[in-house]
């Protein structure tokens, strides 16, 4: 049984682990610790998922900006085991990530990321809304998600906080 909840501060070494395996590196995981160390992160949008063997999977919703103003939610990184990939772990997380940003004030959630994967909770290619990504992705991978605050004057260039620098 999968239980999803926000991380504690004695689960940073084991989603560091979770990360670098399933990232195979280090990067995303320089990157989630940098977003704990900034001004993007909140902490009950850090998810953790754990069975009976510890933590097998990571998902982070944390802040970024438009250029226009508003503040918006970004999915990323999520992270599984690979020996847990394909076994509902990550559709746990996104899930009650999701259900969590609901509740939020924040009118979007975006996410670069496969676009077969994300479009099961709801994400649409976000330039269907006037939002932009600062990378070189095609429409398909860059999506996002309405929450209940969403306004359809918020438009703009996506600006990801320094801790994605390394991106």
């Amino acid at each position: 049984m999968i239980i999803v909840r926000p991380e504690l501060p004695d689960d940073r070494d084991a989603i560091r682990r979770v990360n670098e395996l399933a990232f195979e590196g280090p990067v995303e995981a320089d990157i989630v610790d940098a977003l704990r160390d900034s001004d993007a992160w909140l902490p009950s949008l850090s998810l953790v998922a754990e069975d009976g063997t510890g933590i097998v999977g990571h998902a982070l919703f944390s802040l970024v900006r438009l250029d226009s103003g508003p503040e918006l939610l970004s999915l990323g990184p999520m992270a599984v085991l690979p020996e847990r990939q394909r076994g509902g772990v990550g559709t746990a997380l996104v899930r009650r990530g999701v259900q969590r940003a609901r509740g939020t004030e924040y009118p979007l959630v975006v996410v670069l990321g496969h676009p077969d994967y994300y479009p099961r909770f709801g994400f649409r290619p976000a330039r269907r809304y006037g939002i932009e990504t600062p990378y070189d992705a095609p429409d398909e991978a860059w999506m996002a998600l309405r929450l209940p605050a969403y306004d359809d004057r918020v438009r703009g260039t996506v600006l990801y906080p320094p801790a994605w620098d390394s991106v």
